[in-house]
């Protein structure tokens, strides 16, 4: 018995070191140098409700150094002042162009609808979103995240990361869970299989929407308007990514785990819909991750091996250090790099957590 359970043990903790191995194809990578072809882009934005967070951030839309854009900003049918807002920036800089959504009784509250509805407005064919409370964190934004349209890339994942709120525990869970995510999206796209992006920093062409026939395979699903058209149009011939210093966005976390945890509820609630291969891929990252710890706080319980025991758990620890420092410096999350063991421990009962309350009852959706 006691040489099974340290034999599972060694297996389950093998798969754990795969899977971080697999994470240095991004950590460990370089930025390579590119052409930037200067494409024509319009940037698209939507909004709900956004009066406040569009007077604090669309400045820094406005600010960009790029020698031809367009800013579609879509009022989703707020009830705020959204709209007049975006009129009072529109009267400033005529390149902002307004999308004025008013609710649809077969499309209600649907944020796919809006966005269809600014792309079909989009006079460029290279478009890139963002959300009404994300800040680029450079001037570059634009530059950086269209330089990565070569011959034959469609689609551009970027880095959406949230402000730093000094001092909050919760801040630096949201943002470490931020950066685990683009870890492994970004590993995932460099080794062949782009499985999603994130709607804050996001990059496709006109074009390839247009091929898929937009938002249509999924457009009954109120979430997924970026992680699910990138699971189904991206291919490991026509996605890049993108994570200069530059191209960075960064945005409002919820203030609290309640709203932090609803949040996660919708987002999770996608991921059945994901192909095949990135289902079993993402379930049994996340199932191997749990059984690992079951089976140390089992087998150290029992005092099988515990020198083993110990020394595997020590190098996994080292393994994950090593892929969260690199990673965390190339997108400037230093900082809740040093609390992983805590916090990877946490996430994975929070994921089981979110499994357990999506499969009682359905989450809601865009605002």
């Amino acid at each position: 018995m006691a040489t099974l359970l340290l034999g599972l043990f060694i297996l389950v903790s093998l798969v754990n070191f795969i899977y971080f191995f697999s994470f240095f194809s991004f950590s460990t990578s370089g930025i390579k140098n590119k052409l930037h072809p200067e494409v024509p882009v319009s940037v698209i934005i939507c909004a709900k409700n956004e009066e406040e967070n569009l007077r604090n951030f669309l400045p820094s839309i406005i600010e960009q150094d790029y020698p031809d854009f367009e800013i579609i900003v879509i009022n989703d049918a707020s009830v705020d002042n959204t709209l007049e807002t975006i009129e009072e920036f529109q009267k400033i800089d005529p390149r902002i162009k307004i999308v004025d959504v008013q609710n649809n009784e077969a499309f209600w509250g649907n944020k796919k609808y809006a966005l269809t509805l600014g792309i079909k407005k989009a006079k460029n064919t290279h478009l890139l979103f963002t959300d009404a409370d994300c800040a680029p964190q450079s001037k570059n934004w634009i530059r950086e995240m269209s330089r990565n349209f070569q011959p034959g890339n469609s689609i551009v994942l970027g880095y959406g990361g949230y402000f730093q709120h000094k001092g909050s525990l919760l801040n630096k869970l949201i943002r470490f869970e931020t950066l685990l995510t683009a870890i492994q999206y970004f590993s995932y796209a460099r080794l062949g299989s782009p499985y999603m992006g994130v709607g804050r920093n996001l990059a496709y062409t006109s074009t390839r929407f247009y091929e898929m026939k937009g938002f249509a395979n999924h457009l009954h699903l109120r979430s997924g308007d970026d992680d699910l058209f990138v699971n189904e149009a991206s291919t490991s011939d026509n996605t890049a990514i993108c994570f200069h210093p530059d191209s960075i966005t960064r945005s409002i976390p919820k203030n609290s785990f309640s709203d932090w945890f609803h949040q996660k509820r919708r987002h999770a609630s996608v991921a059945g819909y994901y192909k095949t291969k990135h289902k079993m891929l993402l379930g049994s990252f996340y199932l191997f991750r749990i059984l690992f710890w079951i089976l140390l706080i089992t087998i150290l319980a029992l005092q099988i091996y515990p020198q083993i025991v110990l020394g595997i758990l020590g190098l996994k620890l080292l393994i994950e250090a090593l892929v969260y420092i690199k990673a965390g410096k190339k997108l400037n999350e230093t900082d809740v790099v040093w609390l992983f063991p805590f916090f990877d421990l946490f996430l994975i009962f929070t994921q089981l957590a979110i499994f357990i309350a999506n499969l009682i009852s359905k989450p809601k959706h865009w605002k």
